[in-house]
C-alpha cells in the first residue's frame, strides 16, 4: 500500500454552497489537495472555488476524466497515483457511482493506492430512501436502452425480476428522455406495480412521488410531465 491516497469527493446535487451539504472534514480534505481528477472542468472549478479555493484555482492541477476519456489516458492518470494525495470529483453527487471515475478507482486498487470514500449526497440512495419501496433488496440498473422496443423489453424483464425477488429496481435516464421512459413504464408495467419518480433531488423544485402504475397513467392523462431535469426512477412490482 502506498503512502498517498485517492479521496472520492462528493459534490452537491443542486446549486448549493458546499458547506450547506458536505461535512466539514470533507471540505477540509478538499482544501488540502492540489491534484484533482474531475468529470467536467468548469463545474469542478466552480465547486472548488466555493469549497475554499476561491482566487487560487490556478494553484491546482485539474485533469479531466469523463465518458470520452480513452483508457490509455486514464492509465496515464493512474501513473500519478501514489506520488501525492489526489481527489476524484464527479459532476454531481458521488464519484465512481454511475460515473466514469470508477475506472480510475479500479486502477488505484491495482497500484496499491488507498481509496478513501467521503460522505456526501447520492441521488440514488436519496430516491430509494424517500420512495417507500423495498430498501432491503434493491438493484441499480443504470440507463435502459435508448430505443423504444429494446427499452420496453428491458422494462418487462426488470419488472419480472422485481416480482421474483421483491426487489426495488433503480434506474436513471438522460433528462430529455425522462418522459419517454415514463411512457414506456406506464405502458409495460402492471397497474399494481409501484413507481417512484424522484426529480431534482435536494433542489428547491424537488419532486418525489410514489404511485401505482395505474395512478401514474391517470396523472399522465391529466397532463403530468417530468421535463428535462435530473431524475431517478424506482420500480417495485405489485
Amino acid at each position: 500500500m502506498t503512502a498517498s491516497k485517492l479521496y472520492l469527493i462528493p459534490t452537491p446535487l443542486g446549486a448549493y454552497t458546499p458547506s450547506d451539504v458536505l461535512p466539514a472534514p470533507v471540505l477540509a480534505q478538499v482544501r488540502s489537495l492540489r491534484l484533482f481528477f474531475v468529470e467536467e472542468l468548469r463545474t469542478a472549478r466552480r465547486f472548488l472555488s466555493a469549497a475554499g479555493w476561491k482566487g487560487h484555482i490556478e494553484e491546482l492541477e485539474l485533469l479531466e476524466l469523463n465518458e470520452h476519456t480513452p483508457q490509455e489516458q486514464i492509465e496515464a492518470y493512474a501513473a500519478r497515483l501514489g506520488t501525492q494525495d489526489a481527489g476524484l470529483i464527479s459532476e454531481a453527487g458521488l464519484p465512481a457511482v454511475a460515473d466514469p471515475g470508477a475506472r480510475l478507482v479500479e486502477l488505484a486498487h491495482g497500484k496499491g493506492v488507498e481509496v478513501v470514500p467521503m460522505v456526501g449526497p447520492s441521488s440514488l440512495m436519496l430516491a430509494l430512501m424517500a420512495s417507500g419501496l423495498n430498501g432491503q433488496c434493491f438493484a441499480f440498473t443504470g440507463y435502459l436502452p435508448a430505443k423504444t422496443p429494446a427499452r420496453r423489453e428491458a422494462i418487462a424483464a426488470l419488472e419480472r425480476t422485481s416480482a421474483r425477488l421483491n426487489q426495488s429496481q433503480i434506474m436513471i435516464e438522460t433528462p430529455y428522455r425522462n418522459d419517454a421512459l415514463l411512457a414506456d413504464l406506464t405502458a409495460i408495467c402492471r397497474p399494481a406495480t409501484r413507481l417512484c419518480i424522484a426529480a431534482d433531488i435536494t433542489c428547491p423544485d424537488e419532486l418525489i412521488r410514489t404511485k401505482s402504475i395505474g395512478q401514474w397513467q391517470k396523472e399522465i392523462k391529466k397532463g403530468f410531465v417530468i421535463g428535462k431535469r435530473p431524475c431517478v426512477f424506482v420500480v417495485l412490482a405489485g
